[in-house]
């Protein structure tokens, strides 16, 4: 049977129990209100019903409307209703002993049925017809209907009874060989003690809203110390019962739910966990762990990511870099993640190479000096920890991190089971964790033969070179954004830029590819080709290669002119257009009639060559979309805002090499890498030349 969200920890409601009641009891079932039973005072009362039922067929007298409506309202708010006002049967159901009157109420409850409805009635008739005795048998029943519907509403292992003066009695249950302790009969600062401190004020603070509302129900969930000295979660419900609209006594139940608590639990972090699958990188993996066990396994928890096997630290000492770290609320502010290696202790040091986890416990705020390295253990004093668990996490047999995890604020240290389900969630990402180192080193590798492609502009007589490349400031994507320029033996200059389909290490050798065969191309002048011829070839052989399956690029070629001047043709292929700084007008793209199409789609078709004039002071930037795509906005904007960036720098004087790294710097948090290049003819006899990676 399903249980819902408020009712997990009671026991179900057994119908056989009220078949000797004195009082008339009906239970129906579902939101059709099947009725499933009634004993042998409600047929005395009511004449025979039908069992299975829907109530509206069961109860088919047009006084029952309210009655129904009532089943309604109970099973849709899960609140108890009751009519104190007497009603009245209409005698004729078979069976039914003429006309009776009767009170009534509706609780809601659960049975093996699932969740319904428990319909306790009592006979008014003789209070009804005789005044002087109806008052004291209307009070007499009516007590032991609020008592029914209480003890229904809390039904579990220990019931108690408490006086509006704080005084308890314990009715049925063990709680002395459950807690181990003497039964104290008032709540106080001794019998607290027993409930775990994180749990004392929420405690207090839930009974006291309830206590100050007749109405509500008092329902709370903590920890309390068992026999064994290990803490379990219980669930205490009690409801008031009131007299002439005063609280007269609070009947309720405590039951152990730990079992039910932890089931829950478990499935709550696996579905926490189940997000590192989509996290995009080994930091941001771990982050989702770390916040999946805090706050309901521990205070803190923090992973501690160690470096490759070949990749020890300074004179081969043990580091491990904190990646990852999550506090509830009320502790002091975590210490920033550095990114930087710090070495580990000696105790950390036995966890990694045992594999084993391990449990410290120490007086608050003095946690040991050889465990964590001095910026944590000044944390953990601080926040007054006492105990600290390590947990090594294992990928493909070997130790890649370990997880860390503290009680603080004088937290009792955590039981077996603690420290089982902890084990168990950060071992149950490893998976994962796996799919996003994997896609680390694979980024690393990709990144790495990008750097290497990406060589620094040639020194050019009478012109000013740079170029800069930015990998996407997310791990998740590794680009395929390429440059390259040339100085050629009769003094020309070739800019090439480019971006390739796909975010992975094969779009990354494919670039490589592309831009050593566009080099021998470029250099090969035995057939004086142009920009657009360049491109042509480039695209039969890419083709024919089965290379890549879409490429974007901007191919030119510079030529020294007499006066400073430089001749500029190029030749686009599906790329966003170059941008033109021009010393005397605003800028402008060079979009012409528009590009041919991106390489690798009509390998056979012919390619157009542009020209364009540059002048001293003029500067021409080749780029990637990179640049220009801002998710959510149209590509006009982007462009617009690179327009307008890079003439507010050449407008500031910037050399080409600070203009290009600003241009880069408003980019830095876009998910797609980017690459510029750009070209400034200079008076005569000046060198420039600079690129940067970052």
């Amino acid at each position: 049977m399903r249980r819902s969200r408020h009712d997990t920890g009671v026991p179900e409601l057994e119908p056989e129990v009220f078949d000797s009641a004195i009082v008339p009891i009906a239970m129906t079932a579902g939101s059709d209100h099947l009725l499933v039973y009634y004993n042998d005072a409600f047929r005395a009362l009511f004449g025979f019903r039908t069992l299975g039922a829907p109530a509206r067929e069961a109860f088919g007298e047009p006084a029952a409307a309210p009655f129904l409506t009532m089943l309604d309202d109970v099973f849709r708010d899960r609140t108890a209703r009751q009519v104190t006002s007497p009603r009245r049967t209409d005698g004729r159901t078979p069976g039914a002993p003429g006309i009776r009157h009767f009170v009534y109420s509706c609780s809601p409850m659960e049975s093996r049925h699932g969740p319904g409805v428990l319909t306790v009635a009592i006979d008014t008739t003789a209070q009804v017809q005789a005044a002087d005795r109806a008052q004291l048998l209307s009070e007499e029943r009516h007590q032991a209907l609020q008592r029914y519907e209480a003890l229904m509403s809390a039904v579990s292992q220990i019931v108690w009874l408490m006086q509006p003066s704080g005084e308890i009695q314990e009715l049925v249950g063990g709680f002395e060989e459950f807690t181990g302790n003497p039964w104290r009969p008032v709540i106080d600062q001794e019998w607290l003690s027993a409930v775990h401190p994180h749990d004392r004020n929420r405690l207090v603070r839930s009974w006291r809203e309830s206590a100050g509302d007749p109405t509500a129900m008092f329902v709370c969930t903590f920890r309390i110390r068992t026999a064994s000295g290990v803490y379990r979660r219980v669930q205490s419900r009690a409801v008031p019962i009131v007299r002439d609209g005063v609280t007269v006594e609070w009947i309720g139940t405590t039951a152990d739910i730990e079992d039910q608590w932890r089931n829950q639990l478990r499935e709550r972090l696996r579905a926490r966990v189940a997000t590192v699958i989509s996290a995009n990188d080994v930091p941001q993996a771990f982050s989702a762990v770390t916040a999946a066990v805090v706050p309901e396994l521990t205070d803190v928890c923090a992973v501690f990511l160690l470096p490759p096997a070949d990749l020890p630290g300074p004179d081969d000492t043990p580091t491990a870099t904190r990646v990852a770290a999550t506090a509830r609320e009320g502790l002091p502010e975590l210490p920033p993640l550095s990114g930087l290696p710090r070495p580990v202790g000696r105790v950390a040091q036995q966890v990694i190479e045992s594999r084993r986890p391990r449990l410290f416990t120490f007086p608050a705020g003095q946690p040991p000096s050889d465990v964590l390295p001095d910026l944590s253990r000044s944390w953990l004093r601080e926040a007054r920890a006492t105990s600290i668990t390590m947990v090594p996490i294992v990928i493909d047999a070997a130790v890649v991190a370990f997880a860390v995890a503290a009680g603080c604020a004088d937290s009792p240290p955590p039981g077996p089971a603690d420290l089982q389900m902890f084990g168990e969630v950060v071992q149950e990402v490893r998976d994962p964790l796996r799919q996003a180192m994997e896609l680390q080193r694979t980024r690393h590798t990709a990144l790495t033969l990008q750097r290497a492609l990406l060589t620094p502009t040639p020194e050019v007589v009478g012109a000013e070179l740079a170029a800069q490349y930015q990998p996407a400031s997310t791990t998740a994507e590794i680009g395929g954004d390429w440059y390259d320029s040339l100085l050629l033996p009769d003094g020309s200059v070739t800019l090439s830029i480019g971006d390739i389909a796909g975010h992975d290490l094969e779009a990354a050798t494919a670039m490589s590819q592309l831009r050593s065969m566009l080099r021998v191309i470029v250099f090969d002048r035995s057939g004086q080709n142009t920009a657009g011829e360049c491109l042509a070839r480039l695209d039969r052989v890419a083709e024919g290669l089965a290379i890549a399956p879409l490429v974007t690029a901007v191919h030119a070629r510079l030529e020294p002119r007499p006066g400073g001047r430089w001749h500029a043709s190029w030749s686009n292929a599906g790329h966003p257009p170059p941008l033109l700084l021009s010393a005397t007008e605003p800028p402008r793209f060079l979009e012409g009639d528009g590009p041919d199409l991106p390489l690798c789609v009509a390998p056979w078709m012919a390619r157009t060559t542009r020209h364009l004039e540059l002048h001293p002071g003029d500067t021409l930037l080749l780029y990637t979309d990179g640049l220009i795509e801002v998710p959510g906005t149209d590509l006009t904007e982007g462009m617009a805002a690179l327009a307008g960036h890079a003439e507010q720098a050449r407008v500031a004087g910037l050399p080409l090499a600070a203009l290009c790294e600003r241009l880069l710097a408003a980019a830095a948090d876009r998910r797609d890498d980017a690459a510029v290049i750009g070209f400034r003819p200079i008076s005569r006899g000046r060198v420039w030349s600079a690129a940067r990676l970052t």
